[in-house]
């Protein structure tokens, strides 16, 4: 089995095991047997004024009986709150000037409070730059650390320039508002937003299976100069824990790997029981705009720990939440010293779904089920026509007469 944190090279290492084989092939069943759940979704920026940036998204899918709430914003670091009601009615509620204020508790409300049946929020805080020149294979931190770009001093685009109603995305797009070596003169880290009314998957890799209960979100970074000659990038996210410990970060393991080729991976991040969220992603990333194998790269993600002081807080999470600062964090790290890298294409990019409910779960596809009848109905055709052979056979023996 491949720890969250062990070393890989390529796409995966992992090989499945007989019983997970066994287990796996008992359950198989066609993804159209398991129903289909849509939701009416809109997408609604709330500018804070007409001087100032609009960089407050929220996402609102609705359904039959209950909504989420998805709330976007890179006012401070970037980050996201999930809110999930028992209503379909439910609203959400800015007040700015609090928002904005040195305490901006009660600044983000969702209405009506006694609906809330789970939320919590992701914060992404920092990107980190290693040298991985002169790095072995597997070690820890993977090279030398370059001071890392904080991600709450970064300056972000005016969202509602990006914002693409057709297919529920919109992109925040950001640069250091300090970058004395010049790195970001020509690139950005981007942070692109999709939500979903119904169950699919995207036309390119990791082609993470999606329902109508879960947003994705793609982080790219592009065209960004590298402080070393074989850099290696990674991400600090913060959560919020549903108690006194830290969510639960596990991972599951599939004999398909059809849309994600040598991939037999998932990990993900589940707060407590349901109905809860999760965080789902393929330990993958990409060194190439057109996603491939031979662009895969290696995605580590360390164990969560409870956050330290430095992390930087989110205006929204604390206007939401208010007191609650119960934050765990964790790393991720992308590629490896040797294969491909960021120094390709100056490119990366890193996909995950946040949701609410069960996690989606990736069946067995069309092809290896088709693959799997061909494998194991040939011999059974085989053995049937033998034995019709042989019956044939005897039965021509038996009718023998013989002549005097």
């Amino acid at each position: 089995m491949c720890g969250s944190e062990g070393p890989r090279r390529g796409w995966g290492r992992c090989a499945p095991s007989p019983m997970l084989l066994l287990s796996l092939l008992a359950s198989a069943a066609p993804l159209g047997l398991l129903g289909e759940e849509t939701r009416q979704v809109s997408l609604e920026v709330i500018p804070p004024g007409l001087d100032a940036p609009q960089n407050l998204l929220h996402i609102r899918a609705v359904g039959t009986n209950s909504t989420l709430h998805y709330v976007w914003s890179s006012v401070g670091p970037p980050a996201v709150l999930l809110v999930a009601t028992d209503t379909p009615h439910s609203t959400l509620s800015v007040n700015w000037s609090l928002l904005l204020s040195p305490e901006p508790d009660g600044g983000l409300v969702v209405l009506p409070k006694d609906s809330i049946q789970f939320s919590s929020a992701l914060v992404f805080t920092r990107l980190f730059e290693f040298d991985g020149a002169n790095t072995s294979e597997g070690a820890k931190p993977p090279g030398e650390p370059y001071p890392p770009y904080s991600l709450a001093k970064f300056s972000w685009n005016n969202i509602t320039d990006s914002l693409e109603p057709a297919t529920l995305s919109a992109t925040f797009r950001g640069r250091p508002t300090d970058d004395p070596t010049g790195a970001f003169a020509n690139g950005s880290l981007a942070f692109r937003v999709q939500a979903f009314s119904g169950s699919g998957r995207p036309d390119q890799p990791p082609r993470l299976l999606h329902s109508a209960d879960t947003c994705q979100l793609e982080v790219a970074l592009v065209g960004a100069s590298p402080r070393g000659n074989r850099s290696l990038f990674g991400l600090e996210v913060a959560t919020l824990g549903q108690g006194p410990d830290c969510p639960l970060m596990q991972e599951q393991h599939s004999i398909d790997d059809e849309y994600a080729p040598a991939v037999f991976q998932v990990n993900q991040l589940l707060w407590g029981s349901l109905p809860s969220g999760f965080v789902q992603w393929r330990p993958v990333a990409f060194s190439q705009r057109q996603r491939g194998r031979e662009s895969a790269l290696p995605c580590q993600a360390s164990p969560l720990h409870p956050s330290l002081a430095y992390l930087p807080q989110s205006p929204i999470v604390r206007a939401f939440f208010e007191s609650h600062n119960n934050f765990c964090a964790f790393n991720l790290t992308f590629g490896a010293s040797t294969g491909p890298g960021y120094w390709d294409a100056h490119y990366l990019s890193w996909s995950t779904l946040l949701g609410v409910g069960t996690p989606p779960l990736d069946t067995l596809s069309p092809l290896v089920l088709g693959i799997m009848a061909v494998a194991l109905g040939a011999p059974g055709l085989m053995l049937l026509a033998g034995g019709v052979f042989l019956l044939l056979g005897h039965r021509q023996c038996s009718e023998y007469q013989r002549i005097n």
